[in-house]
């Protein structure tokens, strides 16, 4: 997929023999640049695939005869999921329709052409939702404050109404590992709760299922795949030119930690997927309140604090496939 093009390597020189043989060596040592570049960018693609395929597979998030809506923003989140879906629609055992659906949110300088554009030749289904929200947000937000939350439920419910308009039975949105971590903190430090983003969920007016296939990708490997694939990224000017976000302060930290203490963000998702009601304090979780000695051995007691935390591996994410080690 990601095969390099040898026409466009230098041609050696017809000059003296030393010459001919230095240019020789270095077109060699081209070739083998371009061929480890394109492995590399072969296993990248390879390991988003498996990660997709391996969360639609642990949330059951797309069955026989869907149609999925993915909607596109023009990110290079979006980008990656439409075209990582469209490669997995082509491998799956089951048939599934997708359509790509864009918020055309009437930002100023937005260019309304490139997504038409790019989808025609793509040769996917696309619907461009036109509503001018960007109005709304700049008037009812005051000037300098974070326009991301109105911004999202206006978006939200638009996009939930579309796409009961066009018949789609799954929503499907670019989210990744670093966003469904970074709103846990946000939720933990800002909200008083803990709480993220759900692989998959019922939407707000129970219509509608929405999905985030990119829940085990990490968004560094997204960057990488938007430059080898050459999307063509639209920026935001609305929460993209907002630099003080305190979603930005918990990205800043996570980048910290994994920074000093590598492994530390791969046991904070693993631990998402491994929680203990039993030794929280939400008592709508688990009933506290008619707890009572039964006589009965219980392997989520007290033997529970036998095992040191620090002592946890590092790859015991339950159904997750290592994001690092399996790139064959």
């Amino acid at each position: 997929m990601f095969a390099p093009n040898l026409l466009d390597l230098p041609t050696p020189s017809a000059a003296t023999e030393p010459v001919t043989m230095t240019t020789t060596n270095s077109s060699v040592n081209s070739v083998k640049q371009i061929e480890k570049i394109a492995h590399e960018n072969n296993k990248l693609h390879k390991r988003l695939c498996r990660q997709v395929g391996q969360a639609i597979g642990d949330f059951n998030m797309i069955e026989d005869g869907d149609k999925i809506m993915v909607c596109l923003s023009g990110g290079k989140d979006s980008y990656a999921l439409l075209d990582i879906l469209m490669t997995l629609r082509e491998r799956a055992p089951i048939n599934f329709d997708i359509i790509a659906v864009n918020l055309d949110q009437k930002q100023p300088n937005f260019p309304a052409h490139i997504l038409p554009e790019y989808l025609t030749k793509l040769g996917v289904a696309f619907h461009i939702e036109n509503q001018d929200t960007y109005s709304i947000v700049k008037r009812v937000i005051p000037e300098g404050k974070t326009t991301c939350s109105l911004c999202s439920r206006l978006r939200r419910g638009i996009l939930y109404r579309v796409a009961t308009e066009l018949g789609a039975t799954k929503v499907a949105l670019g989210h990744h590992r670093d966003d469904i971590m970074e709103t846990f903190f946000l939720n933990m430090f800002f909200g008083g709760k803990l709480k993220s983003m759900p692989p998959k969920l019922q939407s707000d007016d129970g219509k509608q299922i929405v999905i985030r296939p990119l829940a085990y990708v990490e968004e560094k490997d997204l960057t990488r795949y938007a430059e080898v694939k050459q999307f063509p990224i639209i920026p935001c000017d609305l929460c993209g030119s907002q630099e003080n976000l305190q979603r930005k302060q918990i990205k800043g930290m996570l980048r910290e930690w994994e920074k000093k203490h590598p492994g530390r963000v791969d046991n904070i998702f693993a631990s998402l997927s491994t929680v203990a009601p039993s030794h929280l304090m939400d008592r709508k979780l688990f009933g506290f309140t008619d707890l009572k000695a039964d006589g009965v051995a219980d392997a989520n007691g007290d033997i529970a604090f036998d095992d040191e935390p620090c002592a946890t591996p590092t790859s015991t994410i339950p159904n997750i496939i290592p994001l690092r080690t399996m790139d064959e």
